[in-house]
């Protein structure tokens, strides 16, 4: 039997969905990824890049190319000599336009890297959608929040090898499934709101095995937090090889399997 409360579950979950594949599929988002170059402090150049890059300093990237290169640089326009760019560990990287594509600059830890962000990506143009599991209000679940005394900075490894990311833990979440208590380690969100980055019981299976997150509002003031599981989404590590994503803070794996969410991507680039 359909409920008035299932039915606004689902509806309200359909906007946030339609809204979140719309994001996916823009030109430069997370589905245009075609390459991804480490640098170092040698002037190199790049397929189907024009110019040099190199690292200059700890703080900086440096790019060099004539006018006729076609690269726009943010701060300085079209380039005709050098310019450096400076970004920042663990944000989004500086956009450089080369023609219809974007290259991304971004800094993890001490190391640099491109990504060519191209809207002609097999990735963004056969996209038909994210596979989910169906919506139910069994994975809806009051949680409650305990901040820690002080947040902390944590290391996680990622998905390239060697490399790590360091994310602010703020607390843990509680709550519960299907009778069973369940914690995870809190992440802070980017601009408000919690991060949970867990795996399950369906990691490597029916889910990314790299686990999934689900980003909830900022706790009430006496702790209490929806968790909506119905909301977990795929890191972009998942519908791409080119990206650097965190793997889960130690201990943020459930026992159960949960069918909520995303599902693990169509890979159009893997089945060649």
């Amino acid at each position: 039997m359909t409920t008035v409360e299932s039915t606004d579950l689902a509806t309200a979950w359909q906007q946030w969905h339609d809204e979140r594949e719309q994001m996916l599929a823009e030109p430069h988002g997370w589905l245009s990824l075609t390459a991804l170059h480490w640098l170092d402090e040698h002037p190199a150049q790049y397929p189907d890049l024009p110019g040099t890059w190199r690292v200059r300093d700890a703080d900086t990237v440096e790019i060099t190319a004539s006018a006729a290169d076609g690269i726009d640089v943010p701060g300085h326009g079209p380039l005709d000599g050098t310019a450096t760019v400076s970004p920042v560990d663990g944000a989004p990287g500086v956009l450089v336009g080369v023609g219809d594509r974007k290259v991304e600059i971004a800094r993890r830890t001490d190391s640099y890297a491109l990504r060519l962000r191209d809207p002609q990506a097999l990735t963004r143009t056969a996209f038909t959608g994210v596979p989910t599991f169906p919506v139910e209000g069994r994975w809806v679940a009051a949680g409650h929040f305990t901040a820690y005394p002080q947040a902390r900075r944590i290391t996680v490894d990622a998905v390239v090898e060697g490399l790590q990311h360091f994310p602010t833990a703020v607390g843990e979440v509680s709550f519960e499934l299907d009778g069973t208590p369940q914690t995870l380690v809190a992440l802070a969100g980017k601009e408000s709101g919690l991060s949970l980055h867990f795996r399950d019981a369906t990691s490597g299976t029916s889910t990314y095995g790299g686990g999934r997150i689900l980003r909830t509002a900022d706790p009430a003031s006496d702790g209490t937090v929806t968790v909506d599981l119905n909301r977990t989404v795929n890191l972009p590590c998942a519908f791409t090889e080119h990206a650097t994503c965190p793997l889960p803070p130690t201990g943020n794996t459930l026992a159960v399997a949960v069918e909520a969410g995303e599902r693990s991507p169509l890979r159009p680039d893997l089945e060649r």
